[in-house]
């Protein structure tokens, strides 16, 4: 943080109190990178620091992490970069913001400074207790949170929850990975076992073994969005176990990309198209589709609809089929044989033929988890609470 954060913090406090919102902007006008950025689009959006015309939509988005970052925070990015360039809509937003009371401070500076209508904090840990806390006290705004499970007749109404059912595009790159493995051995670098994180990896592990059933996907946890040290001690040590495709669920894949590719083996990438960074061992990889996600939301939201008169879903979730995700282009190493059938899985899931959780399904310990003849569609809300590792992962959802 620099030198600024902490006073302008400060500032902002006194400045809601008292209204002096003024003298704020004029502050928030010099800061660094903790500035909130304003993105105008061609409609009728003024500067920061006027009055927004009556037609302007203000829209404020959090990342935890750089714009910049191969990774989750640049995936959201792009989505608020498309959507600031519609008409009427102007995008305020701030990146490494993280996951304690400041964002609170962040989300209440961009509500009385830049008359946001709308928030998008986007990581995980700005759900409880941080926007929790706000919405209630700030009953005209809305907020939309990225894999926060909104309950009916508990979570106020001003909440929305998205997400995307990813594990569909990583179930297509297990698939590919499964076909390119040599040893047989995958290993998955993971931040935290929260039931999105955990259901990434047994779907890898069920599309690796779909195809290739000896397959094996070895975890290590890191116990954070971000710790490049621990990714790539993680990633090497997996290597030199005869590891020899590696995937990720962090914040920003780029150190697992980078140490797979130095090491000269596969990998499959995360968030956004990681190519780049692995140009002779990436195969695939399991992006988001944000751009068509928030281009959505915008309509809805400029047609006057709301989360709280029930014209917007508090609950808007959606696969490859729906344009949530989708599937990096397939590299160069990916035989014809692994793309063609990587191809005919995806076509399932866009025909709404294909299911994941479908038993008899046992965890890696033996036990069943889903009996003979059940079946879980993306759309059952027990998928995300999962708390178990499918048979074939190597590690613990303990850590």
């Amino acid at each position: 943080m620099s030198p600024i954060y902490i006073p302008r913090r400060q500032f902002i406090r006194g400045a809601i109190a008292t209204a002096a919102f003024g003298a704020t902007s004029q502050l928030w006008a010099g800061c660094s990178e903790q500035t909130p950025t304003a993105n105008t689009g061609t409609g009728t959006a003024t500067g920061t620091t006027g009055a927004p015309a009556a037609a302007t939509l203000n829209i404020g988005f959090i990342y935890v992490g750089p714009k910049d970052d191969f990774g989750y925070s640049q995936a959201h990015f792009e989505g608020e970069t498309a959507i600031s360039k519609l008409p009427g809509v102007k995008t305020y937003s701030e990146a490494s913001v993280a996951e304690t009371a400041v964002v609170q401070e962040t989300m209440l500076g961009m509500i009385n400074q830049n008359a946001v209508t709308a928030l998008f904090p986007t990581s995980f840990g700005y759900f409880d207790p941080h926007i929790l806390k706000l919405a209630p006290e700030n009953p005209k705004v809305q907020f939309f949170h990225c894999g926060g499970l909104y309950t009916e007749g508990k979570t106020p109404k001003n909440i929305g929850s998205y997400y995307g059912y990813i594990d569909e595009a990583q179930y297509v790159a297990g698939v590919v990975a499964g076909l390119s493995t040599k040893s047989g051995k995958l290993g998955f670098v993971a931040a935290k076992p929260i039931p999105q994180v955990v259901r990434n990896i047994n779907s890898y592990t069920l599309g690796a073994r779909s195809v290739n059933p000896k397959a094996t996907v070895q975890v290590i946890f890191t116990g954070d969005w971000s710790v490049p040290v621990k990714e790539a001690e993680a990633a090497n040590s997996m290597i030199d176990q005869g590891v020899d495709v590696l995937t990720c669920h962090v914040d920003s894949p780029k150190v697992v990309m980078e140490t797979a590719e130095k090491r000269k083996i596969f990998c499959t990438g995360y968030h956004t198209n990681q190519a780049s960074l692995a140009p002779n061992g990436y195969l695939t990889g399991a992006e988001w589709d944000w751009i068509n996600v928030y281009t959505k939301y915008v309509e809805l939201l400029k047609s006057g609809k709301t989360l709280m008169d029930g014209g917007i879903p508090h609950i808007l979730r959606g696969g490859l089929k729906e344009g949530f995700c989708k599937v990096s282009p397939f590299g160069s190493a990916v035989s014809a044989a692994a793309k063609k059938e990587a191809e005919t899985v995806m076509a399932k899931f866009k025909d709404g033929s294909m299911i994941i959780y479908a038993g008899e399904m046992k965890d890696n310990t033996g036990k069943v988890v889903i009996a003979k003849g059940k079946e879980f569609k993306q759309t059952d809300p027990d998928l995300e609470k999962m708390d178990w590792f499918v048979e074939g992962v190597i590690g613990s959802v303990k850590g």
